[in-house]
């Protein structure tokens, strides 16, 4: 195998590994949120918790994996997580209280982070001249796995049992992550000819900081409030989209297109905004989106009309796949790339710590209080994600990385 034919052969098996966690993490709590409220007795503010046991041990795992990677090969990484992440999901029916849920949500989290920061910095560094594109197809596979198997997740829950849905999803967790573990590695020397990296770059290439550095930097700052808001925004609309079409009359099967619809761009704006991001720059690509966004959530309640709804959550599902997609390579842009793994790691912090509290615990917290006010909920949303456009403006790339059109 020659070595363009190897790097999209990797590039593959990065996408393939990272699949099926994307399914846990943004298609089953929607999916299983009204099935949890009956079967453990909880409200809306318990469920949203869960985003809070999902986003923690995100932000300690993505930053512990980036450091990690300095010492540990990503392959290793990526089949641990598999292991731990189908364990824990396979044991998910065995659950005798809502705390169990709780548990299972921190070590799926953890151990997807595993194999999340791994995949991201191998496709980063094999493809040093597109990394906005193989960022898109990376996070497109993480997310957009949700949108195609939430419906069918929910047709199994509904014809079958609950411990069909996760037993599947943990045996398939574990298959499609230990296999192409075998194949993930960071290139040797030579295999990325000096051409092509100077290529990424034709004026220069960003020096690279530490990661202590880089906490210095307004860069650094900028994006992480970044994350802490539109991340925050966008979470949280994987448990409210179906608990808002119940509000509104809709049947479950249409109360999941909505988390379907949310997902399909969340997913299919990973590759588009990261292919657009390396020639239009990574700034433009996130400032329009997260204000597209913004746009979005304070429009939703006044409209009724489940059409206009898709394409409402389809507009906040893009914006959320595009901070994604496009950070990485600004992060690369800013602070460049020997210590890509601990800076985004860091900045994942911000969505770990922050955006969990301010985003589906508070939201759920609102719902309570306002009685299933939604206006009030998406409009506080809303603010969140214009004020995100506004956050990314504080960064300063050392480059702006844009590509010739060719």
């Amino acid at each position: 195998m020659d070595k363009k034919q190897l790097k999209y052969v990797i590039l593959g098996a990065c996408c393939t590994a990272i699949f099926w966690p994307g399914t846990l993490v943004f298609g089953l709590p929607g999916v299983m949120s009204h099935y949890w409220q009956n079967a453990f007795g909880v409200g809306p503010a318990e469920v949203g918790q869960i985003f809070f046991f999902i986003l923690v041990p995100t932000g300690i795992f993505m930053f512990l994996t980036g450091r990690l990677l300095e010492r540990w090969k990503p392959g290793w990484l990526v089949g641990i997580g598999a292991v731990v992440c189908a364990g824990a999901t396979i044991l998910l029916p065995l659950a005798w209280s809502f705390t169990y849920v709780y548990t299972w949500a921190s070590v799926m989290s953890a151990s997807t982070a595993l194999i999340y920061i791994s995949g991201l910095t191998v496709v980063q560094i094999w493809f040093p001249e597109r990394r906005g594109l193989v960022s898109g197809l990376f996070n497109m596979s993480f997310a957009v796995s949700a949108a195609l198997l939430s419906p069918i997740y929910n047709f199994i829950l509904d014809a079958f049992a609950y411990p069909w849905v996760t037993t599947g999803a943990a045996l398939c967790t574990l298959i499609f992550g230990l296999i192409p573990s075998a194949l993930m590695r960071f290139p040797w020397p030579g295999e990325i000819p000096a051409s092509v990296r100077s290529d990424m770059m034709p004026e220069s290439r960003p020096s690279s900081m530490t990661m202590i550095e880089s906490l210095k930097t307004r860069s650094f700052w900028g994006l992480w409030l970044t994350w802490a808001f539109a991340g925050a925004a966008g979470i949280s609309m994987v448990i409210l989209s179906t608990a808002f079409g119940k509000t509104k009359g809709l049947s479950s099967y249409e109360a999941v297109l909505l988390l379907t619809a949310f997902n399909l761009t969340n997913g299919t704006s990973r590759v588009i905004s990261g292919y657009l991001s390396d020639y239009i720059g990574r700034k433009r690509t996130l400032t329009l989106s997260f204000a597209m966004a913004g746009a979005a959530y304070f429009l939703i309640t006044h409209t009724a009309s489940l059409m206009i709804w898709l394409v409402l959550f389809m507009a906040i599902g893009y914006a959320f796949g595009t901070m994604f997609s496009v950070t990485a390579p600004l992060v690369g842009d800013c602070f460049g790339m020997d210590h890509f793994g601990s800076i985004i790691g860091l900045i994942f912090t911000a969505y770990g710590f922050v955006a969990s509290v301010i985003g589906p615990w508070f939201t759920g917290r609102l719902l309570d209080i306002t009685g299933s006010n939604f206006t009030v909920v998406f409009s506080y949303l809303g603010t969140l994600m214009l004020s995100a456009a506004i956050f990314v403006q504080i960064t300063k790339p050392q480059t702006d990385c844009v590509l010739p059109v060719r």
